[in-house]
């Protein structure tokens, strides 16, 4: 459902700030059904990310400018707290059999806070523009060096 929260929240993103989208609107601009969109709203109504005006001409927007929307606050609004597993999120995950004896739990917090950090870096803004080419090639090795001769 996350992914359902950032698609309509960089919708609504598009829309000038005084703007509407209905639901049967949003449906239809992103292919999600009517009840998902509904739900998702609701859940981002909840935590103050849209609001809705009611009234036959009513509908959602978001309840801040796009750029102080990141994509974190999203998530967490329809999922909870951010984290691959639940032992990277709270400091004491007790109800895990393996927590007395987990030599990666540590590690796991660090890849949490980086997910976090990197969705935390992503605004509604950003998610609204187009893609942008990738600069760096991720995963390729370098070439080795070219050997050097004299002459």
């Amino acid at each position: 459902m996350a992914d359902y929260g950032v698609v309509l929240a960089t919708r609504l993103a598009t829309i000038a700030p005084e703007g509407l989208r209905s639901v049967t609107a949003l449906a239809e601009e992103t292919g999600i059904p009517q009840p998902t969109v509904a739900k998702v709203l609701k859940a981002l109504g909840r935590e103050g990310l849209v609001e809705a005006v009611r009234g036959a001409h009513g509908g959602y927007r978001l309840s801040r400018a796009p750029e102080a929307i990141h994509v974190a606050e999203v998530i967490a609004a329809i999922e909870g707290p951010i984290g691959v597993t639940e032992c990277g999120i709270e400091e004491d995950h007790a109800d895990c059999d393996l927590s007395t004896r987990c030599d990666v739990r540590g590690n796991w917090q660090l890849i949490n806070a980086a997910i976090l950090s990197a969705l935390e870096g992503i605004t509604l803004a950003e998610m609204a523009r187009p893609p942008q080419p990738l600069l760096v090639a991720l995963g390729r090795k370098a070439a080795p060096p070219k050997e050097v001769t004299s002459s």
